[in-house]
């Protein structure tokens, strides 16, 4: 895990040129000079000042705010991980105060696409592939006969990083990449066994301190009194014993919109129809009128139509709404018509006037709308 988290801070700094944070600095190309390597990177003076050449993994000033950008800009799965906006500087085009999860999140998924515009393809693709093997080795199986494969893949990702980054890029943090694939085949899968459990253990435990003169005393009182309260709570009715709080998603009986209640907007009828056949083609109680529908069609295909198919599926999208609407409409007129509630609303449609929402709720999954 923490080798995940010095990896992540170590490209980051170094992208972004992070003061005190960056393995690109003038210590670095002084060694590149005392080693004899890469002579088109050694220091160069000009005038009273000294000139460091960029390397190719050199931001500009407005690729560092395209990377910044798009990192402040992700939307991500609710609880998916911390909000990254609130990690980005902008204004000094860097990240602060990255936890270890951050820089999971960040390694696993994101980081590869804030960098996909902005860096040359060989630089690129190399540092995706570093990604890729963090993303691999956390998966949550392991196949034993790819570990080897995984394996030669760090190794070969390391020697490509070595083409374009000096050598004081590559500390002990670097290296013990190579011996993450022979752990895991020793000690199972990652996931069962890094630390982001306990460390969230450890907050709440530093979350009993009252006295900051007696640190276990407090921890150890609190821990109990919750242990009492609890079992306590097991002998009274309608009360809900002290634990993990319930997610926001999983209070939410109804789907509904976030933010307000929305702005109201007029939907063009294109649009509508898209809609309610999508609504229609995945509802249970539609589908015999969606199988009734085509057997009418394929009765009245012409004889000179060339590809039968491809004109009863034109004619089905264009004709079914209005076909339902007025097949329910005529079932409702009888007695004993056995239309669902739910069947009729979806045969009248809905109306042309809709509520815009930024973000939603459904099905206990919250959506960002573009």
């Amino acid at each position: 895990m923490h080798i995940e988290k010095n990896v992540c801070e170590s490209i980051i700094g170094t992208l972004l040129d992070i003061h005190g944070k960056t393995k690109d600095g003038l210590n670095s190309r002084l060694d590149l000079v005392e080693m004899g390597i890469r002579q088109s990177l050694a220091l160069e003076k000009k005038g009273e000042r000294l000139y460091l050449p960029p390397p190719c993994f050199t931001l500009s000033k407005k690729e560092k705010q395209t990377v910044c950008k798009s990192l402040a800009n992700m939307k991500v799965p609710d609880g998916y991980s911390s909000n990254i906006k609130n990690l980005v500087n902008e204004t000094e085009l860097k990240l602060m105060g990255l936890k270890s999860h951050d820089c999971h999140a960040l390694m696993q998924h994101l980081l590869p696409i804030a960098i996909r515009s902005v860096l040359p393809k060989n630089v690129r693709e190399c540092l995706t592939h570093v990604c890729i093997f963090f993303n691999r080795l956390c998966g949550k199986e392991l196949e034993l006969d790819k570990l080897d494969a995984l394996h030669e893949h760090v190794v070969k990702t390391l020697c490509n990083l070595e083409k374009f980054f000096p050598p004081s890029f590559f500390d002990i943090m670097i290296h013990l990449m190579v011996h993450l694939v022979r752990e895991a085949r020793l000690c199972g899968p990652v996931w069962a066994r890094w630390m982001y459990p306990f460390e969230r253990n450890m907050k709440v435990l530093k979350s009993y301190v009252r006295n900051h003169y007696r640190p276990e005393a407090c921890m150890v009182e609190c821990y109990i009194s919750e242990e009492a309260v609890e079992f306590c709570s097991e002998y009274m009715a309608g009360v809900e014993a002290i634990g993990i709080s319930k997610p926001r998603t999983d209070l939410d009986d109804v789907d509904r919109g976030l933010r307000g209640k929305g702005t109201m907007v007029t939907v063009s009828k294109l649009e509508l129809d898209q809609a309610q056949l999508v609504v229609m083609n995945n509802n249970a109680e539609v589908q015999p009128y969606i199988t009734d529908h085509m057997e009418l069609l394929q009765s009245m295909v012409p004889r000179n139509q060339k590809n039968k198919q491809k004109w009863v599926a034109d004619q089905h999208r264009q004709t079914f709404i209005g076909w339902l609407r007025n097949t329910i409409i005529s079932k409702l007129n009888e007695p004993n018509h056995g239309v669902s509630d739910v069947l009729s609303r979806i045969a009248l449609g809905p109306t042309f006037a809709v509520a815009k929402h930024e973000a939603y709720i459904v099905t206990g999954k919250r959506f960002h709308t573009k």
